[in-house]
């Protein structure tokens, strides 16, 4: 059995993305990590961080990123999937820039790959999430933040990247996945306030384009605000070895409210969001009501 990993990235460097150490995260259990890197801005250095790992797994391929306007967040998929038609393996295990894995589910996902190998009605393997917020010891658990993702696939050409690369479908129908005892920690919104700023912006500009971008964003110099962090959920576990030297270098918490009302209200502070939250966790043993599934989930995976 052989496990490809593989990922996208354009000016991670300079927006604060651990592209690094999502690649090294997984790597152990790769025998190969394909990464499309698109050229950045003159002032990133998101090629020369992935070089450093230097690892004779990792193959990078340069990418232009021309049709950003025209293809709006469709982009991401798009990369992706450049990375994904060059994977070799038997499975294709998929990272975003800014999501890493523990190592401590490293056995546990090899010895789930390997046992459904055979299984063939199997075509992907769903993950739980961890969505980190403001810094790394604090973390959203609520009905506004998606639960579960796919994050590795078989190698069939027919499954491709879905859309803005949340998730994959085959020939555009809805993937049979089984679960896996594991979690992707996403470090998404974990980064100093100026910084999630113009990752917003930069997120923005692609998905609708340079001129509704800059007319929305008018300011360069504006810091996001993470609202207080008093009622957010506490991360009482270890983090990932790999990310021990990135979360050393943390320096926004005096710029973080831990305590006290929150002055900003974000989607999952709203009240619809909040209630559902609480039906989930409190009524229904953490069973999401509604929201959107991208998968097909098989019984008794």
């Amino acid at each position: 059995m052989k496990i490809s990993g593989f990922s996208f990235a354009r000016n991670a460097q300079k927006l604060y993305y651990p592209v690094a150490e999502s690649i090294k995260s997984i790597l152990p259990i790769c025998d190969e990590f394909i990464i499309a890197v698109g050229k950045g801005d003159n002032d990133d250095k998101t090629r020369e961080f992935i070089e450093k790992i230097r690892d004779p797994k990792i193959r990078i391929i340069d990418t232009e990123w021309a049709d950003r306007e025209k293809l709006k967040g469709f982009i991401h998929s798009q990369q992706t999937n450049i990375a994904l038609k060059e994977c070799k393996g038997d499975w294709c295990f998929y990272v975003q820039a800014d999501e890493v894995v523990h190592e401590k589910y490293l056995p546990i996902i090899h010895r789930r790959c390997e046992e459904l190998l055979g299984d063939q009605q199997v075509e992907g393997l769903l993950f739980k999430y961890r969505h980190f917020w403001g810094d790394y010891d604090h973390y959203n658990l609520s009905h506004a933040w998606y639960p579960r993702e796919i994050r590795i696939i078989r190698n069939f050409k027919s499954i491709e990247s879905w859309e803005t690369a949340q998730s994959f479908r085959r020939n555009g129908q809805k993937i049979n996945v089984a679960t896996v005892d594991a979690e992707i920690y996403h470090y998404g919104w974990v980064r100093p306030p100026s910084l999630m700023h113009s990752k917003i912006k930069e997120f923005c500009t692609t998905h609708w384009g340079k001129k509704k971008a800059d007319s929305v964003f008018t300011s360069e110099k504006q810091e996001f605000n993470y609202g207080s962090l008093a009622k957010v959920s506490r991360f009482e576990g270890t983090y990932p070895e790999v990310m021990k030297e990135w979360i050393s270098m943390m320096n926004w918490k005096d710029q973080l409210q831990y305590t006290g009302r929150s002055k900003v209200i974000h989607k999952h502070d709203r009240f619809k969001y909040r209630l559902l939250t609480f039906l989930e966790q409190k009524i229904c043993g953490g069973r999401q009501i509604g929201g959107f599934k991208n998968y097909v989930l098989l019984k008794n995976k």
